[in-house]
C-alpha cells in the first residue's frame, strides 16, 4: 500500500515504514537508546533525502523514548536530579544544533556533513562498545573479577550535587557539557544520542547501571520533542505523515523492547549494541563509497524538474 509524503515528496510502502519504526521502537526500548541512529540511515536508504530524514526521525525518537521512558519511571529506575541536569546542557545543545544544521544546509553542505558523521561516529563508537562488551563477556563466562571502577578526575571538580537516586556525589560541570553534546549531535544527525550517552554515563561518570538507561531516555524524549519543534518552525522539513506512521510503531515496539532489556545481562545487551551500532555504520559506509547518489538527491524540496 503506497502512501505520499508531502514534505520527503515521494510515494513510500506505509507497511514498511511501520514496520521500521516498531523495530526500532524495539531496538529503543531494549537498549535506552533513541533508536536514530539506526532510523535515519534506513530512511535514507529508501529515498528520503538527509535534511528531511533527520528532522522527522526526531519525532519518532522523542515517542519512542516517551514510551520506554514511562515504562523504567514506573519501576524508579530514573534518576529526576540527573535527568534535570542534563537536561540544562542538551536543551541548550539541541538549539545550537538545529542552528548549525540551518546553516549547513544553505551552504549545501548538509548531506555530505550527515553522511561523514554516520560513518564516523557509528563505525567508532560501535568498535570501542563491541570490544568492550565482548571483553566483559569473556570476563563472566571466566569467572574473573571485573576490574575496580576508580574515581577519576571528573570527580575532583567543583559544583557537586548528590544524586539520590543513583547515590552518586558529582560535580554538575561534566554533566552538563554530556547534555550539549548529546543534545548538539542529536539535532544535526537525528539521533537521541543514547548509545553515546549510555557509556559515557557508566565508564566516565559512574552512574549506576539500575539508573542509566532510564535517565539517558528522559535526555532524549525532551531533547528530540525541543529539535521536532525547532526544525518544523526553522527549516520546515518535518514529514508529519511520515512521523505518525514512525511514531505509532515505535510507541508499540518500545515497549517491548523494554521487557526484553531487563530479560538480558549487561554485557551481552553493550556486546548486542555495539555490533548494531558498528554493523550500520560499515553499511553507511558502503552505500556512500558504492552508490553514493542513493544518498544524495539533486533535487531540492517544492522544486520540480
Amino acid at each position: 500500500m503506497q502512501l505520499y509524503l508531502p514534505i520527503a515528496d515521494l510515494p513510500v510502502n506505509i507497511f514498511l515504514v511501520l514496520a521500521m519504526g516498531a523495530a526500532v521502537g524495539f531496538v529503543s526500548g531494549m537498549f535506552g537508546i533513541g533508536g536514530g541512529f539506526l532510523m535515519t540511515p534506513l530512511l535514507i536508504f529508501i529515498g528520503i533525502t538527509p535534511a528531511v530524514a533527520v528532522a522527522s526521525v526526531a519525532s519518532h525518537i522523542a515517542a519512542s523514548s516517551f514510551s520506554g521512558a514511562l515504562s523504567y519511571w514506573r519501576r524508579r529506575a530514573i534518576d529526576p536530579a540527573l535527568a534535570c541536569v542534563l537536561l540544562c546542557g542538551g536543551v541548550t545543545g539541541t538549539a545550537l544544533g538545529v542552528w548549525t544544521f540551518t546553516q549547513l544546509r544553505a551552504l549545501g553542505q548538509l548531506d555530505l556533513m550527515i553522511a561523514l558523521s554516520y560513518v564516523v561516529l557509528l563505525t567508532t563508537v560501535g568498535s570501542l562498545m563491541f570490544s568492550e562488551g565482548l571483553r566483559a563477556l569473556m570476563r563472566t563466562r571466566r569467572g574473573a573479577v571485573p576490574p575496580r571502577r576508580t574515581h577519576n578526575w571528573i570527580h575532583g571538580l567543583p559544583l557537586k550535587m548528590r544524586f539520590k537516586r543513583s547515590k552518586i556525589y558529582l560535580s554538575v560541570i561534566p554533566v552538563v557539557i554530556v547534555g550539549i553534546v548529546i543534545g548538539f549531535i542529536g539535532a544535526i544527525m537525528g539521533i537521541g544520542g543514547g548509545f553515546i550517552l549510555v557509556p559515557i554515563m557508566i565508564y566516565l561518570l559512574r552512574v549506576p547501571t539500575s539508573t542509566v538507561i532510564g535517565t539517558s531516555m528522559v535526555l532524549t524524549l525532551v531533547t528530540m520533542l525541543f529539535a521536532t519543534l525547532l526544525h518544523a518552525v526553522t527549516n520546515h522539513l518535518v514529514d508529519a505523515v511520515l512521523a505518525l506512521i514512525l511514531m505509532v510503531g515505535g510507541v508499540t515496539g518500545a515497549q517491548f523492547g523494554a521487557r526484553a532489556g531487563q530479560k538480558i545481562r549487561g554485557e551481552q545487551l553493550r556486546l548486542l549494541l555495539g555490533l548494531l551500532i558498528l554493523s550500520v555504520g560499515v553499511r553507511f559506509a558502503i552505500e556512500l563509497v558504492i552508490r553514493p547518489e542513493d544518498l544524495f538527491t539533486i533535487r531540492e524540496l517544492g522544486v520540480s524538474g
